[in-house]
């Protein structure tokens, strides 16, 4: 008996991996068909990937969701962490209004956020472009890097900073040398899911872009209209990345751990 169930949850266990990981082995291999047809392979080429990079529309939009995320990253990484270690030590009165502040563009469906910030920006006369989708992608990143943040800062001892203070060091260096990297696994932890989250937005991004200004979402949602195998090697190329991104963040801990030991 306790081998049919071990052999039904391996079953279970294959069939969950293939319905997740399928799409991404069926995009890759695609990325490198012979012809246009999303069905049938046609033999080995890399076309696709040479009619990205020779097209100005997708190196652009390439370029611009780069550029925003890792601007939206480093903005609300920096604003978020400097918020929540504020918060830290604010009264319970005002922390627990901001925190409930900051859930709402979380909880919110991300089209009634995206109105909301359309409707802004129109009221205040904002030309959309590569501002306002920069504005956006922050404002809804920063509450990421709170949520990350600020379960490390309620582990640390609230008498640190005064402790390190007391020893002579001014708040600015107790701040940058004892709280900081005591929390920088949360800071880290933001910024991914910060970085990930401007990399893949597309409802916002949608209502809050103009002048031509589109990101890798709303390009493959255009290019999604019509048969184009150039998605499948701009997908591989974006898996390729996220892939050796997640690669890293597993293998460099456990280098400096065995560094440590020895």
């Amino acid at each position: 008996m306790k081998k049919e169930r071990k052999i039904i949850s391996q079953i279970f266990m294959a069939i969950m991996l293939l319905f997740f990981y399928a799409p991404i082995i069926y995009t890759v291999v695609f990325s490198f068909n012979g012809n246009k047809s999303l069905t049938h392979l046609s033999g080995f080429s890399l076309k696709w990937y040479e009619k990205m990079f020779s097209s100005s529309d997708m190196m652009s939009g390439i370029v611009y969701t780069v550029l925003i995320a890792v601007i939206a990253t480093i903005v609300s990484t920096i604003v978020g962490t400097i918020t929540a270690i504020g918060l830290s030590k604010s009264n319970n009165v005002l922390k627990t209004m901001v925190e409930r502040t900051n859930d709402l563009p979380i909880m919110n469906p991300e089209i009634v956020t995206a109105i909301g910030l359309l409707m802004f920006f129109s009221s205040l006369g904002i030309k959309k472009g590569f501002v306002t989708m920069l504005l956006a992608h922050i404002m809804f990143c920063i509450p990421y890097v709170m949520l990350s943040v600020t379960p490390k800062l309620r582990r640390l001892d609230p008498n640190l900073a005064d402790a390190c203070m007391d020893l002579g060091a001014t708040p600015f260096q107790a701040l940058i040398k004892v709280i900081v990297p005591q929390i920088m696994p949360g800071i880290i932890s933001g910024a991914l899911i910060a970085f990930t989250m401007s990399f893949d937005d597309f409802i916002i991004s949608y209502f809050v872009t103009g002048n031509g200004v589109n990101n890798i979402s709303i390009m493959v949602y255009t290019m999604s209209k019509r048969i184009n195998p150039s998605i499948n090697a701009l997908s591989t190329i974006i898996i390729l990345l996220i892939t050796i991104v997640l690669v890293l963040i597993n293998i460099i801990p456990l280098i400096k751990e065995r560094k440590q030991v020895k």
